[in-house]
């Protein structure tokens, strides 16, 4: 069993705001700091002693300095404290990239949360088509679609063009009621509800009636060109490789590409292979496309829903080991 070892040191400078915003609401950033790090917290002012065994003691120490460090300009919730724990649990914090993307929008300054998220954005500001491939709740539509808003306003486009594959995961398009348009809405609705945080209900509302944003299923980009545009297609696990194909080859001057994609949730039949699992395999070593995996360790929902992605993926594997159906 590990030897208790304490740790006493001083965080500079004085600063009561700072050290309410990493300590948070009644203490419990820091009792979330010793839950998961297995050590013990006290402190009088900017005076820190942490007690544990050695190598968790030197682990909170070094995640209490950066994030007071980090907190003169970002105000901490419950969700920035779980990510940096979870990187300093998985031993990550040597892997975190600078910070060098940040985007400007209604609601603020966003910037990727944890190394993949960084990686994410900038890969996204420097190719013209980019995959974001992992589990839901890794922001990977969110920040394609903050990384569009800044790109529009900024005028680096003119057009924001969002787009899913209109696949029925278990109801039929057929018995929902209203016209085509009120029939695919719902399937659009994560796109409408990221671009309202974005910009605000009405300003979408005046960019939409002018065709500035345009949200679609996929089916209607056939036969198109995309010029000067910022175009995302959400969800493509969903696509077969002849949509996926069709989609990436609308792209004209001026545009970027973003697909998304959960390759554990395809709603596709089953003989069916997913557009977006075959373009992994066919431009991996394309160059110009990039691509960011993301694994359940980057969720940024609730902590409970990075351990409902790996009890699927453990339950999966094993499947696949025995061959069960």
């Amino acid at each position: 069993m590990p030897t208790p070892n304490q740790r006493d040191f001083v965080l500079e400078p004085d600063d009561n705001e700072r050290l309410a915003n990493l300590a948070g609401p009644f203490d419990g950033h820091l009792r979330q700091i010793e839950l998961r790090l297995g050590v013990e917290i006290a402190n009088r002012g900017n005076i820190f002693r942490i007690t544990g065994p050695s190598e968790a003691a030197a682990r909170a120490e070094k995640l209490l300095r950066t994030l007071y460090s980090e907190a003169a300009e970002e105000a901490f919730d419950d969700h920035a404290i779980n990510l940096r724990l979870s990187a300093a649990v998985d031993g990550r914090e040597q892997d975190v990239v600078p910070q060098d993307v940040a985007i400007r929008v209604k609601r603020g300054t966003i910037r990727g949360r944890g190394p993949n998220q960084a990686k994410y954005l900038h890969a996204i500001a420097t190719h013209d088509i980019n995959f974001g491939v992992g589990p839901a709740g890794t922001g990977k539509t969110f920040l394609a679609v903050a990384m569009a808003v800044e790109a529009l306003n900024e005028s680096r486009v003119q057009r924001l063009i969002l787009v899913r594959p209109a696949v029925e995961a278990g109801e039929k398009l057929g018995f929902l009621p209203g016209d085509l348009t009120q029939k695919v809405d719902p399937y659009l609705r994560p796109l409408y509800d990221a671009l309202y945080e974005m910009l605000g209900v009405e300003k979408v509302i005046k960019l939409l009636e002018k065709n500035v944003i345009e949200i679609a299923p996929l089916a209607y980009m056939r036969g198109r060109t995309l010029n000067d545009a910022f175009v995302i297609l959400d969800e493509a696990q969903n696509t077969t490789i002849e949509q996926m194909k069709m989609f990436l080859t609308r792209l004209g001057f001026g545009s970027t590409a973003v697909v998304t994609g959960d390759l554990t949730q395809i709603d596709l039949p089953k003989h069916v292979r997913s557009g977006l699992r075959d373009a992994v395999d066919v431009l991996h070593n394309v160059e110009g496309v990039s691509f960011t995996f993301f694994e359940s360790r980057d969720v940024v929902r609730h902590p409970l829903v990075a351990r409902i992605v790996n009890a699927y993926d453990a339950r999966d594997a094993k499947d696949a080991g025995t061959g069960a159906a």
